[in-house]
């Protein structure tokens, strides 16, 4: 059974999507860009401004789940540009402690000119 997952916490999907799907014991979530979910606006700048901004999205949307950061399994994440790892990095191991499994690419654009963007898959029970 697949249970759509929403919190007013993070920003709303922005197209055909829901934030998250509970399914198998796992939480899907979409990847999420450093909209700030009171403005709905992207208000940071810079890399680790965006990157503090992402975490906290996911954050919510763990949080929302019944989950947290240490149940995070899997993460991808995209940067706008590859010069931005190391500074990106220094945000990404403050939340994922745990090490979940990764893969960081660079893309050539993400949506509204955004400079990262974060999806996770986390385990809901152990």
């Amino acid at each position: 059974m697949l249970k759509k997952i929403s919190t007013d916490q993070a920003p709303a999907a922005i197209g055909p999507y829901s934030q998250a799907i509970a399914a198998g014991g796992f939480l899907f979530a979409s990847g999420q860009i450093p909209i700030d979910p009171a403005s709905g606006q992207v208000e940071a700048e810079g890399i680790e401004a965006q990157a503090e901004q992402v975490m906290k999205n996911v954050g919510a949307i763990l949080k929302a789940a019944g989950t947290d950061y240490a149940k995070v399994v899997k993460t991808t994440c995209f940067l706008a540009d590859m010069a931005d790892f190391a500074a990106f990095n220094g945000v990404y191991e403050k939340y994922f402690t745990e090490k979940p499994a990764r893969s960081c690419v660079a893309v050539k654009a993400l949506p509204k000119d955004v400079l990262c963007e974060v999806e996770v898959t986390a385990l809901l029970e152990d």
